[in-house]
């Protein structure tokens, strides 16, 4: 059933903060700061594993087995959190699966101080990526469906960057902690017990988003909300939110078919060839004649910081095509570059996977900016939620294939590989990414085949 909302107006739904703009703007970045934490734990604990991986094998004696386990079972989970993440939050609402998440990461965060034994781990770790990829479908939506057109990209792109923060952050503690300091791997782990604990607490009252409020028929609440939170612009703009059953069939409707396999391609085709490299980057540097292979690693991490920074700031002003297409050719040529030219100089080489590590981050940034805006409101947590289960399937194969491919292959072949896989992700781009700069969420979520014609 399709019925548009009746409005409602008049001094009732508005609070007095509502009338204060600056209070709008202050809730705004706080939610935005609150969903960053959430991008910022997952690359926390995903930059964690590898280091503490030789000390955790010793000490609990895992067989290979056992190792790939426990370090794909945050991928595993993420891959089962996010769809069924989304679809709860697109049913039962964002606010309490916003909070849900969160507290079973945070208890599982805690545990790993005490843990054993390898099932243990991989149990409490997998159950841990479960809530992570909740929190992507549950907290980009979120954002977005509160964030003026003006700023909605700016603020999606920003979860991005607080994820390699976390990564970098991470992996630089980690080393510390275990090298310098030779402290035990579970206190390493459990480190993201702190930061979790305060994000959770601060998200403690958030509000429920107002366009899944109205979507479910709850329009005098969704527009007292809104009329609090939100720009004036985008209350009228609830006007034309539809109340639509949830269901996960519509992501492969033929009106949003389009975008979901978007979704999908562009993000596999993004981060594959970066959890290859960024998990392998000391061994496929040093197999390419760099002596320090983990300061160069070191070296990668920063600029993906600096790339996500970029996308976050030009994201408004060249629109989203020009950030998520031509960065993917740059990368595909700088890895072709590398398979072809892998006997000249190291620092040449060195040079090429900054210009990869650089241009990925600005396409990968978008990762976070297209799901979110593309599906609408009864689907989107579901739309979120299936793109990051999809995109786990192409990190978990970049990370165990590629020191296979190097064995076998050679780190030439497979850096043509990682090529092909960019220009793949840029060709999809350019016929089914739309522009959605400046557009609202409603105009942004019409059907991919359409928008992008514009």
């Amino acid at each position: 059933m399709n019925s548009p909302v009746t409005p409602v107006s008049g001094p009732s739904t508005q609070s007095p903060a509502g009338l204060d703009p600056r209070n709008k703007q202050r809730f705004l970045i706080k939610l935005s700061g609150l969903i960053a934490g959430g991008m910022f734990i997952d690359g926390f604990i995903l930059g964690s594993i590898g280091l503490v991986m030789p000390a955790l094998s010793a000490d609990l004696n895992l067989s290979a087995a056992w190792q790939g386990l426990i370090g794909a079972s945050a991928l595993i989970g993420i891959f089962f959190g996010g769809p069924i993440g989304g679809y709860l939050a697109d049913k039962v609402g964002r606010k309490p699966m916003f909070i849900v998440d969160l507290s079973i990461f945070l208890v599982g965060s805690f545990m790993q101080f005490f843990v054993d034994s390898a099932w243990q781990l991989f149990v409490i770790r997998l159950i841990m990526g479960m809530a992570i990829g909740a929190d992507y479908a549950i907290g980009w939506p979120l954002l977005a469906e509160f964030s003026p057109a003006r700023l909605r990209g700016k603020l999606l792109a920003f979860q991005e960057v607080a994820w390699y923060v976390g990564y970098l952050a991470s992996y630089s503690l980690g080393y510390v902690m275990s090298s310098a300091l030779d402290l035990d791997w579970r206190i390493i782990l459990g480190m993201s017990t702190i930061p979790s604990l305060i994000v959770f607490l601060l998200r403690l009252g958030t509000p429920e988003s107002p366009r899944w409020l109205i979507s479910k028929g709850r329009v005098e609440e969704g527009l007292a909300i809104a009329h609090e939170y939100m720009e004036e612009a985008d209350v009228r703009e609830l006007q034309d939110e539809k109340r639509v059953e949830t269901s996960f069939r519509r992501l492969f409707s033929p009106q949003y078919r389009n975008a979901t396999i978007f979704v999908c391609v562009f993000w596999v085709c993004n981060v594959t060839p970066y959890f290859a490299i960024a998990t392998f980057a000391p061994i496929v540097l040093e197999s390419l004649g760099l002596e320090d292979g983990l300061t160069g690693a070191l070296l990668l991490n920063g600029v993906v910081v600096a790339g996500s920074l970029a996308a976050m700031f030009l994201i408004e002003r060249v629109g989203r095509r020009k950030l998520s297409i031509p960065p993917m050719w740059i990368g595909a040529i700088a890895l072709i570059i590398i398979g072809l030219f892998s006997h000249v100089s190291p620092m040449v080489i060195l040079a090429c996977f900054v210009a990869f590590s650089f241009a990925n981050a600005i396409s990968t940034a978008l990762t976070g900016v297209y799901p979110s805006e593309v599906f609408p409101t009864e689907i989107r947590g579901a739309g979120v939620g299936f793109g990051t289960a999809i995109s786990r399937i192409g990190a978990a194969a970049g990370t165990f294939i590629l020191p296979m491919s190097v064995v076998s292959l050679g780190v030439g072949a497979t850096m043509m590989i990682a090529a092909a896989i960019c220009a793949i992700g840029a060709i999809v781009s350019h016929y089914l990414a739309p522009e959605t700069m400046g557009l609202s969420l409603n105009q942004a979520s019409a059907p991919v085949s359409k928008a992008a014609a514009q």
